[in-house]
């Protein structure tokens, strides 16, 4: 069951604190309690709290300093006062200082929840007006678009892996095919959207980080833990509780980072560098890569383990040469995408040829590549209708595209082929598939990396 959200108890009598965090856990909520106030508010800012209940008379401190430190810092907003002193003057102080409710002692165990309940659900509904802020600002997440009957059941199958609440899902395909698009759909199908959704969702690219830093990325670090631990911070894991986290291209996280994080998927807890506490996340873990995992494992590059754990649900997008008749789709979809965001009237569609060359190319780069064309059309043209002499050169010349090996060595087409341009697709086919890693993709075509740099500026491939 997923938790309710995290509550912060602070009072010196261990019996209220005792009844108070029981009647919580029971309506589902996760609860830490604590009765002395000694580092209490680092104790707090570690735990990050929806809700925090404090008491205003505590033995050394008293709780409304507290509280305005909280608020002060940026640590708690979301505190309801614990009073044995009923009067108009407490409750006014409280509120004052920045408390959103407060409760008398002895405490209704009913009036405890109903007020929890209320705090916690205001702040969740702030959370959903940020969300719909961002909708109307355009910042939402494109929408998973195509008509074939491939995409049809792979949105089926995330429907239905996003309403059972499956916490782990491993998404494989190319670099392009829109892993991420369907990690987001699944997202939203989980967290009660068609679409959308407002609950956290935060991703890192396991390749763009070195290993120095990608653990500290992860599961935060405590100040002073290393030399430039300055401050606290919070890993993408504790960000996204009650959310999702995207891992992309896990297959390039290094094996040390792979235990750790085993024992995450495991026991869905975290450890900060530095901490001597674990931290329980409610998350969701989407993990996606370019390249076949199982044989990273028989190479010895990815633990088996750590691999069956991820693979009990999986999703496979296929490459968009496998599913053409979602190209004049998407195709439509980013023209009138591109032209709203660039305030272009034209051109508005295809002719029949030019969509043609659009659908018997093999778009090595997948949807982004269509999009990045797409894209350049819009910029770039005024004319009505986009035409054949629009399109880049690689798609009018598919033969360029097409040649394949045959005995060691190329077929050259009847019609000939310009040498530059097959040297350009073949280029691009390597960085597609290393998934824009070029010493991979220099490994790939058998050049080194200054080599393989020099024609990637050369070809304006970047």
């Amino acid at each position: 069951m997923r938790s309710r959200g995290r509550i912060f108890l602070l009072d010196d009598d261990e019996l209220i604190v005792s009844m108070l965090a029981r009647a919580l856990k029971n309506e589902g909520y996760e609860v830490k309690a604590e009765t002395d106030p000694r580092d209490v508010v680092d104790k707090i800012r570690s735990f990050g709290p929806d809700a925090v209940l404090l008491d205003i008379k505590l033995p050394g401190r008293n709780g409304i300093d507290i509280l305005k430190e909280l608020i002060d810092k940026g640590i708690a907003k979301q505190i309801i006062m614990l009073t044995s002193d009923d009067t108009a003057e407490t409750a006014v102080k409280a509120m004052k200082s920045g408390a959103v409710d407060y409760l008398t002692k002895p405490f209704d165990l009913d009036e405890v929840k109903i007020v929890v309940n209320n705090v916690i659900e205001k702040s969740e509904l702030r959370l959903e007006v940020d969300y719909l802020r961002r909708i109307s600002a355009g910042l939402t997440e494109r929408e998973i678009v195509g008509k074939s009957a491939t995409i049809e059941g792979l949105k089926q199958q995330a429907t239905k892996l996003g309403k059972a609440g499956v916490p782990t899902i491993l998404i494989t395909g190319e670099s392009g095919t829109g892993k991420e698009m369907f990690a987001r759909y699944t997202h939203a199908v989980m967290h009660g959207r068609d679409t959308h959704g407002y609950a956290p969702f935060v991703g890192v690219n396991c390749t763009t980080l070195p290993e120095t830093l990608i653990e500290s990325e992860l599961f935060g670090h405590e100040k002073g833990s290393f030399t430039d631990a300055k401050t606290e911070k919070k890993g993408l894991f504790e960000l996204a509780h009650r959310g999702s986290i995207l891992l992309d291209e896990i297959a390039e996280m290094n094996p040390s980072l792979q235990s750790k994080l085993l024992r995450v998927l495991e026991e869905r807890q975290i450890r900060r560098i530095g901490g001597k506490r674990d931290i329980t996340v409610d998350v969701t873990v989407f993990a996606t890569t370019n390249k076949i995992l199982g044989e990273a494992v028989e190479a010895g590059d990815f633990r088996v383990d750590l691999f069956y754990r991820l693979n009990a649900f999986s999703i496979h997008v296929p490459p968009l040469r496998d599913r053409r008749d979602d190209i004049p789709v998407l195709a439509r979809h980013f023209l009138r995408d591109y032209a709203g965001r660039y305030g272009r009237t034209t051109p508005s569609e295809f002719s029949p040829k030019a969509e043609k060359l659009l659908c018997s190319y093999d778009w090595p780069g997948n949807v982004r590549e269509l999009r990045n064309v797409i894209e350049r059309i819009v910029v770039l043209e005024t004319a009505d209708t986009v035409l054949p002499q629009h399109l880049p050169k690689e798609i009018l010349r598919p033969d360029a595209a097409a040649a394949r090996t045959t005995g060691g060595g190329f077929t050259l087409p009847d019609g000939g082929l310009s040498l530059e341009e097959l040297e350009k697709d073949l280029i691009a086919q390597a960085l597609a598939k290393a998934g824009g890693n070029k010493t991979l993709a220099a490994k790939l075509l058998n050049v080194t990396y200054d080599t393989l740099r020099y024609q990637v500026k050369k070809f304006g491939l970047e």
